[in-house]
């Protein structure tokens, strides 16, 4: 089994599905977390109580991650509270999808790339700065990234930028022992859109070869290895989780 004792992760967006997954299996395999929410008390209350459950310690920090300032202060108190940060974990995001190309607004391009992409690349450069040496640094994409999809071309074009900044912040501290990669979901049951039953849930599952959609797990123990000593060689990667769908 892995461990992260010992360790401190920030994970952006991780009041609900996907970061409230990731953070609460650092927890349990020993890390100390900073989670991070926008308007979900209720919910972040929750991750944190689960948290402490694990006998871990843990601080909720509000912020708007498509700010820069509030970026920046979510860095400054988690450092002011543990001291340091070993994983990084972007994962604030928006999703729009059944838009097509022809009908969506300025103000739906700009609230998606605020926060997928402005969002993402200033919590990756304030993670570089930073987290320790030998440090874990993760974005997490979207398989629409890697498969076109009708409809989602301002969600899908708001999550591929960030992970040409995977691959150049890689380059860049990888001289410090620090990784950077990214996992790119499928689907994901209990995340996002699919919080909810929606109607293209079935297509998705038919169309997927395991028949069924990603769970939030699947997505945390990619999360856990590119967040453990597993990984300290693989830098720069974008790893499907997908169950080999080509969509």
């Amino acid at each position: 089994m892995n461990s992260l004792t010992n360790k401190v992760a920030v994970v952006t967006g991780s009041a609900r599905g996907l970061g409230q997954a990731i953070a609460e299996r650092y927890a349990a395999l020993g890390a100390d977390l900073v989670v991070n929410y926008s308007k979900d008390q209720a919910s972040i209350d929750k991750v944190v109580s689960n948290i402490k459950a694990m006998g871990r310690r843990v601080i909720a920090v509000q912020a708007d991650m498509s700010r820069v300032a509030d970026i920046e202060r979510l860095f400054t108190e988690a450092k002011q509270a543990f001291g340091k940060i070993d994983i990084v974990v972007a994962n604030a995001g928006i999703e729009l999808v059944d838009v097509p190309v022809l009908d969506f607004t300025e103000e739906q391009f700009d609230q998606l790339f605020s926060l997928n992409t402005k969002g993402s690349y200033f919590t990756l450069q304030q993670a570089a700065r930073h987290v320790e040496d030998n440090g874990r640094i993760i974005y997490v994409a979207s398989s629409t990234t890697v498969f076109p999809v009708p409809g989602m071309a301002v969600y899908g074009g708001s999550k591929t930028t960030p992970k040409y900044l995977v691959e150049v912040l890689a380059k860049e501290i990888g001289h410090r022992g620090v990784t950077v990669n990214s996992v790119i979901p499928y689907a994901t049951d209990k995340a996002g859109i699919f919080t909810e039953n929606h109607p293209s849930r079935d297509s998705l599952i038919a169309a997927n070869p395991m028949k069924r959609l990603a769970s939030v797990e699947d997505v945390a123990n990619a999360a856990e290895f590119f967040a453990s000593g597993l990984s300290s060689f693989v830098n720069g990667q974008h790893l499907l989780v997908n169950g080999g769908a080509s969509l």
